[in-house]
């Protein structure tokens, strides 16, 4: 049975185990703490938080209380995603050396009802689509060490076009269009670009480079395929059928509750969304400076979701 309430009714309710926390990225701090202090578990939106500092107190709070926190997107752990990992651990296509992700869109107000919180602090593409794709890659190439960015705004104001606010203006506050060189821990390289300033693309989402082929990955904002596959000198890309099922929103959740049951951690956790909030902030930051910024978090290898299991299983 559903019901509505308030937040305080919410963090107060004895039959809650796990608040699923889907406010702006604003509110993504202050509701985390507050649940995490009432003894639940949480599953934030991303960004995990807008500053390094609130990201950093929701673990060291999590800790302290002796609860969980997961955080989106769990896309990657969709049939898409896991079927690229499962070829990659196989070494379909070798020794990874390299990698790109472009997104390339021109930003929300065309569509969205109220679009102006996107560029807003905490927004602009790196901070609301980068979550994707840097995730994405830290799941299939491991944690990153060092990063160099640049970025610029193609436009100081943007006007509304939808419903309901058509013709307002906004101030565009953060870079709108944002490039990412990635150094992972293991040594491989990628270039990253988000963009709300972009009419038209026909580049690829994210594409592996390996010693021995190279890897078509999916839209990390979706769950499926296509997965393509190019080995060595072959003259034609092979369509790689999912090994998992395809999945949809609701995956990071269901992994955190078995994780919770099972006393393992979870695939989708904090851990992960801090080192991917704390890249974002780091490229923006190379700009900034004109410097390498080297990392000061990590994360685990997410493992790998074991294949042939039902649609939101995740332990044999």
């Amino acid at each position: 049975m559903s019901k509505y309430c308030s937040v305080e009714q919410l963090l107060s309710d004895p039959n809650v185990d796990i608040v699923l926390n889907l406010t702006t990225p604003d509110a993504h701090a202050q509701v985390s703490l507050a649940a995490i202090a009432a003894g639940k578990h949480v599953y934030n939106e991303k960004p995990l938080a807008i500053d390094r500092e609130d990201g950093s107190a929701i673990l060291n709070a999590a800790r302290s209380q002796g609860v969980r926190v997961g955080c989106a997107p769990d896309t990657f752990l969709g049939g898409g995603i896991q079927t690229c990992r499962g070829l990659i651990d196989a070494g379909e296509i070798g020794r990874p050396f390299a990698a790109i992700g472009f997104f390339a869109s021109h930003g929300h107000e065309s569509w969205h009802p109220d679009p102006a919180f996107y560029y807003q602090r905490g927004g602009g593409p790196m901070f609301d689509m980068g979550p994707y794709y840097l995730t994405c890659l830290v799941a299939l190439l491991g944690p990153i060490q060092r990063v160099t960015g640049s970025y610029t705004k193609a436009t100081a104001e943007r006007t509304i076009t939808s419903e309901p606010r058509h013709g307002e203006i906004i101030t565009v506050e953060v870079p709108t269009h944002v490039t990412g060189i990635l150094e992972f821990a293991d040594g491989a390289v990628a270039i990253v670009i988000t963009s709300f300033d972009v009419w038209a693309s026909e580049l690829p989402r994210i594409e592996i480079y390996g010693t021995e082929g190279t890897l078509s990955v999916p839209n990390p904002n979706n769950f499926g395929g296509p997965v393509r596959l190019k080995q060595g000198r072959t003259d034609h890309w092979a369509n790689v059928p999912l090994t998992h099922p395809e999945g949809g929103r609701g995956l990071g959740v269901a992994d955190m509750a078995q994780a919770i049951v099972r006393d393992r951690k979870s695939r989708a956790d904090a851990e992960l969304a801090n080192h991917v909030l704390d890249i974002m902030h780091a490229i923006h930051e190379s700009s900034d400076q004109g410097s390498h910024i080297a990392l000061t978090t990590t994360c685990r290898h997410p493992e790998s979701v074991p294949p042939g299991l039902p649609m939101g299983s995740f332990d044999r």
